[in-house]
């Protein structure tokens, strides 16, 4: 069987793979992305609110709000310079009278963090956005909405450009020592295939953890055993009811921001994600969950109708069982980059988490 060498084998071809990858190949190290699906970006990276977050609710020092908000800054700035469809909406975070603390301490935290906002209240929510209803309102003006398709193409064909490989429908099944390399063995339509890197990235997403395993790493010492969790979203149907972004106070159990509404490039509204705990990958989304989706949004959407809302889609984010921040390190043992528990602000903090693991392999 015939082995493909190179320096880099980035493990996935989600958008923080991808972005790894294509920064490697920039800084000269010839680079091959494996991904299982027969496209890049299309999981996790897809499958979600689709928002350019401003780095509001991570805690102060963490990786998630430090990468979150410098990837924001990249994320709006590679938008322009490479034509990928975006748009900087603007968000609410609402709260009603019995909230506000929570929502003044929300205000602190996100100032900590580096992101602009402001406290308003009923009067200014009513003028940004007749149909919300809210006593108060954090306005946080630099979220916006992006392409995450056109984003993967972009950032592949960057990689591309750069003399990087992407491999698509080649899963990693198996890895084993090969000198100061790796050599990992893949599956796929092709049959089985292997490649031998001496430097290798696990951006696999939902199934970092178990790549991790694949390289020795006992992932419950270490932290690294993800769950998933399901976000499902219902569209609403007929005029849009908002313009911006409008978030609920996120729930105490931290599981995920609350179901909000999203607007859509094409100025369409849809409610979502809630947090459904699941052991498959599995994207239907059951209409009997429209009615905790009217009884959600209707806090802040007074004037929403049951019958407005229709199914739309579903996307399932990998959460760590032990801790909440991102894992990016490189395991000493393996040697090998483990990006594990990457969940939202992950497609904001894309080219920031790339940024950071492309300089310290450069430089290292």
């Amino acid at each position: 069987m015939a082995v493909v060498d190179t320096q880099v084998a980035v493990v996935g071809g989600g958008i923080v793979g991808l972005a790894c990858a294509a920064a490697l190949a920039s800084g000269g190290l010839p680079t091959i992305v494996l991904e299982r699906h027969k496209k890049p970006g299309t999981e996790t990276t897809s499958r979600n609110s689709q928002v350019i977050h401003a780095g509001l609710y991570y805690e102060p020092g963490s990786l998630k709000a430090e990468l979150c908000v410098r990837g924001a800054a990249q994320l709006y700035a590679y938008c322009e310079r490479r034509g990928v469809e975006h748009k900087r909406v603007g968000k609410l975070v609402v709260a009603d009278a019995g909230e506000v603390p929570l929502l003044e301490a929300l205000a602190e935290r996100a100032t900590r963090n580096g992101a602009l906002v402001s406290l308003v209240g009923a009067a200014r929510v009513a003028e940004l956005e007749p149909n919300v209803r809210a006593s108060a309102a954090l306005e946080s003006p630099a979220t916006g909405i992006v392409d995450s398709h056109g984003l993967v193409d972009a950032v592949a064909a960057d990689l591309a450009s750069s003399g990087g490989l992407l491999a698509c429908g080649r899963e990693v099944v198996g890895a084993e020592r090969d000198g100061a390399a790796w050599l990992l063995r893949c599956e796929g339509a092709a049959g089985e295939e292997q490649v031998r890197a001496p430097v290798v990235i696990n951006a696999a997403g939902l199934v970092a953890d178990a790549v991790a395993a694949l390289f020795g790493v006992d992932v419950d010492a270490r932290g690294y055993r993800q769950r998933w969790v399901k976000g499902n979203y219902f569209r609403i149907k007929g005029a849009p009811l908002v313009r911006r972004l409008v978030y609920p106070m996120p729930p105490k159990d931290g599981e995920g921001l609350g179901i909000h509404a999203t607007v859509e490039l094409d100025g369409s509204v849809r409610l979502g994600p809630d947090t459904e705990p699941v052991a498959a990958i599995e994207y239907s989304v059951d209409e009997e969950r429209r009615a905790a989706f009217h009884r959600a949004a209707s806090r802040y959407l007074p004037s929403l109708r049951p019958e407005q809302l229709e199914p739309d889609m579903a996307g399932i984010r990998p959460k760590l069982a032990r801790g909440s921040d991102f894992v990016i390190e490189r395991d000493a043992a393996s040697g090998v980059w483990n990006l594990v528990g990457i969940e939202s602000p992950g497609l904001t903090a894309a080219l920031a988490i790339a940024e950071r693991v492309a300089r310290a392999i450069l430089e290292g």
